[in-house]
């Protein structure tokens, strides 16, 4: 059968790292650091996937603007803590291999800047995996399309060629914007209900699940 897609694009926090609450903690603890409103899980749950700077404008509306440099620092602080430790999802390497043996062309678009993306794509094993990567600091944040397009335009696939693969209403609403196919992943930030109201083509729960439907559907 031939394939419907020819290029295959993953976020990664909440995607293919495990990496949800450590990011909604560390959002918390530099709250506590500066001493102001500490934002629920959910609501630091929310805002993962956007830029590091949109993502704490949101979880924290309230601060001044000239604090947020340093409540990006803190947070940057307790997130690095945690090192290599946070993993990947269970099955996301398996996943990529199939793909990659299928000879689909894969990239990530995430709320990371470049520094951070570069060090866990080396940290994970998993950089020679993907053709193209673009990050919140060198574009425009989730949800803008510019993301997509620039992946696109860079990896010369046309919109109705492109998956897009995330954990967030962010990543499906990234896709829409940009004209592309989505699908939702459950275990990660967004509970499936908000997933399920963009309407991607599906919500998968794990990575056992996604490899199935790629396999029937990509």
């Amino acid at each position: 059968m031939s394939k419907r897609y020819d290029l295959i694009v993953f976020d990664w926090d909440g995607t293919l790292m495990d990496s949800t609450a450590v990011i909604a903690g560390s959002i918390q603890s530099a709250c506590r650091d500066l001493g102001v409103e500490v934002p629920d899980e959910a609501t630091a749950r929310h805002v993962i996937g956007l830029g590091l700077n949109e993502a704490l404008r949101q979880a924290v509306p309230t601060l001044p603007e000239h604090q947020y440099g340093e409540l990006a620092a803190r947070y940057r602080h307790h997130f690095l803590s945690h090192g290599d430790a946070i993993p990947l999802y269970e099955g996301a390497q398996q996943t990529l291999d199939e793909l990659q043996a299928a000879n689909y062309l894969l990239a990530v678009a995430t709320g990371k800047n470049r520094n951070g993306l570069n060090r866990v794509l080396d940290s994970s094993g998993l950089r020679h995996y993907f053709h193209a990567t673009r990050t919140a600091d060198e574009t425009q944040s989730k949800p803008h399309p510019a993301m997509l397009i620039e992946l696109m335009d860079e990896l010369k696939v046309v919109p109705e060629r492109v998956l897009m693969i995330g954990d967030t209403t962010h990543d499906l609403q990234l896709a829409l914007n940009a004209g592309v196919d989505a699908l939702g992943m459950t275990h990660g930030a967004h509970p499936e209900e908000i997933l399920s109201a963009l309407e991607p083509l599906a919500l998968v729960d794990d990575f056992v699940a996604l490899r199935t439907w790629l396999r029937e559907n990509a």
